[in-house]
């Protein structure tokens, strides 16, 4: 079996990759020539610099490549961005990008025995709108309008582990004493741990329940438990050996605020800021659980990691390469 994994280079997507290996998998991790290769390192991968900007490129790549080595039997479309500096690169990355690999690969006779679309929760969260989560819901769309298009759609949860940088800067203010929290409602929190969540993608992949392998809604995925802001922070501690934090509670109106000048920051330095309107209203919503019950009914995923436990592994990585 062979199968294509785009973003490879990116912290989900390195996992993807490993996990791919491990199902004995004949693996083509698709990065950008510039992309790092620290955590794909195995001699058994194989790379590819797909231009989905560019759909007529795209198409003499994918046909190309099937003359060589053979059409791919999956495809997990992992790419994306979850920052920019314009709003409409969410558009043109996230939505564009997924709809000119869609069409290139039916246009040149290569559609996949599966194709995973790699999406969000935030897509999904009633009165959350986000230039991020839009692009994401219309490349669902277009991907669920692709009736000879076998096909499933993730939308994690929170997904954090080993290698991942946005948790990771959580955890380096709890190591350093304070206990930031934004607003002053407890948010409802959900998780899923990065091996989990590569795990459960080949599970739906290999899944020949679903009729006609196109499954009519998407799968919100996370390790079945909600939490409380206290408990992660609690736990995060707890992993730490962090005993005693100072407290902050950030009005949202205070937070907004911080975002929007990061926001104007990163116009006039010309990078992408993890502090932003967007970032905003992820950080504001208040309840972020999600119903992964059909994943386990359809697929038979079931998480093999809490919260504790996987925060406990993630603290040991970062330790053991330098990062605390």
């Amino acid at each position: 079996m062979k199968v294509l994994i785009t973003g490879a280079s990116g912290f989900i997507g390195s996992f993807l990759v490993e996990q791919a290996l491990g199902e004995g998998m004949e693996t083509w991790a698709g990065i950008r020539k510039s992309s790092s290769k620290a955590f794909l390192q195995d001699a058994r991968i194989r790379f590819i610099d797909l231009h989905y900007a560019d759909k007529a490129s795209l198409k003499q790549q994918i046909a190309a490549h099937a003359a060589e080595h053979g059409a791919w039997d999956y495809v997990i479309h992992n790419a994306g961005v979850t920052k920019c500096l314009q709003t409409s690169d969410f558009e043109r990355i996230n939505y564009l990008y997924t709809k000119h690999l869609l069409e290139a690969l039916q246009e040149t006779g290569n559609v996949p025995k599966k194709f995973l679309l790699m999406s969000s929760l935030s897509a999904h969260k009633e009165g959350l709108q986000t230039a991020y989560g839009d692009s994401k819901r219309h490349a669902e769309a277009f991907l669920q309008a692709q009736s000879n298009v076998p096909h499933v759609i993730f939308c994690p949860t929170g997904v954090y582990g080993p290698r991942d940088k946005d948790y990771f800067l959580m955890l380096k203010t709890i190591r350093s004493g304070l206990d930031v929290v934004a607003g002053f409602e407890p948010q409802r929190l959900t998780f899923i741990y990065v091996k989990d969540l590569a795990r459960a993608a080949f599970l739906a992949l290999q899944c020949q329940t679903n009729k006609g392998g196109i499954n009519p809604h998407p799968y919100e995925i996370s390790d079945g438990r909600v939490y409380f802001d206290t408990e992660y922070t609690a736990i995060a501690k707890a992993a730490l050996g962090q005993k005693h934090t100072l407290k902050i509670r950030v009005p949202l109106a205070v937070l907004k605020a911080v975002c929007q000048i990061s926001e104007k920051i990163a116009h006039l330095t010309g990078k992408p800021a993890t502090l932003n309107s967007d970032k905003y209203r992820i950080m504001a919503q208040r309840d972020w659980t999600c119903n992964s019950a059909p994943a386990e009914a359809d697929f038979g995923f079931r998480a093999d990691y809490d919260l504790t436990r996987g925060m406990a592994e993630c603290v040991a990585w970062y330790r053991a390469n330098g990062w605390l």
